[in-house]
């Protein structure tokens, strides 16, 4: 199965950002994607109108970037989308607000947008389908050749732990405190092409493995591949698809850029012939277990003879090392914006503070994430 990869002459970049729909008075999630994005296609015209569309429930709207060349341009773009929905949903009395998991609304509650696709996937997954209220931050970061993508992706595959810690934001599932940092991971795991990527040793190996998952009928296209961090050959990009959804765009904007250097910077090292390292794979599964625990508080592998450290000396590490390619990409700023949510915390930290806060009044959570979305930042 020839699979062909749309190469990227630059690191580009591309970001989607799953948006919560929340009544203001109840705080619960609100089925009216439909009515919201027509309104917005009719406002913005039809090359715009696909920067924000629906997701598998209808209290979702996805927003999506253009292909851009820099964090702060991505950043701009979803801005900007976010403003045109922001006017559109509060004269409803909606709220946007993104988290992996809403506080307390049920799944069995939510109706599924009409969608062909959306519809054979809860027929194919029944029960594990229907559970998926869950929201995320994708991360595309464009390649230079398919040669590259495989390489890429094994080595990205050592920094799960380092993103799934910077974005947990999902401790609370159907109003209860679950004990995680990130319940999200897990419940988008369990379907049966979701979770950690295979590893494999390069594209000719990718297409097989496409070829056999189409031919038994596992799945349909390539796109109903769901791992962490995947290539993603129409647009000529790695995906990385760990992150729960982020509340803020400046918490986005830390992570775009985490991705967007360490993409550029193994680019790099495959152009001048250096091998990429590809973690074990009981490794890497540990410590995104370790990641979706703890959170920050993680203690991760750092090699495979059970050597720990912990995740916040790693990801302060990682920002030293990465500050010169942040600096040539435009993005040193956004980088060093980990430093200010690992003093402030995650948002899963923001959110069980505000649950005490409240004496474990959930509503107040919500509340937390409407005012932090407003405003762009960690409120701490």
């Amino acid at each position: 199965m020839h699979i062909p990869f749309s190469a990227s002459p630059r690191t580009s970049l591309g970001i989607e950002w799953e948006l919560e729909l929340v009544d203001l008075q109840t705080h619960q999630l609100r089925g009216a994607s439909t009515e919201i994005l027509e309104e917005f296609a009719a406002k913005v015209g039809d090359e715009e109108a696909a920067k924000a569309k629906h997701e598998l429930f209808e209290s979702t709207i996805e927003v999506i970037t253009g292909v851009c060349d820099s964090v702060p341009q991505a950043l701009a773009d979803l801005g900007g989308t976010v403003d045109i929905l922001r006017g559109l949903t509060e004269r409803r009395g909606i709220g946007l607000m993104c988290s992996g998991t809403h506080p307390f609304s049920e799944y069995s509650s939510q109706r599924i947008s009409t969608n062909d696709r959306y519809f054979r996937l809860v027929e194919q997954m029944q029960w594990l389908a229907h559970r998926l209220l869950i929201f995320g931050v994708h991360v595309h970061v464009g390649v230079r050749s398919r040669d590259k993508a495989i390489p890429i992706v094994n080595a990205l595959t050592a920094y799960i732990p380092h993103f799934l810690a910077l974005s947990a934001s999902s401790p609370f599932w159907l109003g209860q405190d679950t004990g995680l940092a990130s319940s999200r991971s897990k419940v988008f795991e369990s379907l049966p092409t979701a979770g950690l990527p295979q590893q494999l040793t390069d594209w000719g190996q990718f297409e097989r493995f496409m070829e056999t998952l189409i031919t038994s009928g596992t799945i349909e296209t390539i796109r109903e591949v769901w791992w962490d961090i995947r290539p993603h050959p129409n647009f000529g990009t790695v995906e990385l698809r760990i992150c729960d959804g982020l509340p803020t765009l400046h918490e986005v904007g830390a992570v775009a850029a985490l991705s967007q250097c360490l993409v550029e910077r193994m680019n790099s090292q495959l152009d001048r012939g250096y091998t990429l390292p590809v973690p074990r794979r009981w490794v890497v599964q540990e410590n995104k277990w370790r990641a979706a625990r703890y959170g920050l508080d993680a203690e991760i592998l750092v090699d495979d003879r059970g050597s720990t450290r912990p995740v916040r000396d790693e990801l302060t590490d990682v920002v030293d090392d990465l500050l010169p390619v942040a600096r040539r990409l435009g993005c040193a700023r956004e980088l060093m914006a980990i430093e200010e949510i690992l003093n402030v915390g995650a948002s899963y930290q923001r959110q069980r503070a505000a649950a005490r806060r409240a004496d474990g009044d959930l509503g107040c959570v919500v509340d937390t994430l409407l005012r932090e979305m407003n405003i762009g930042r960690p409120a701490g």
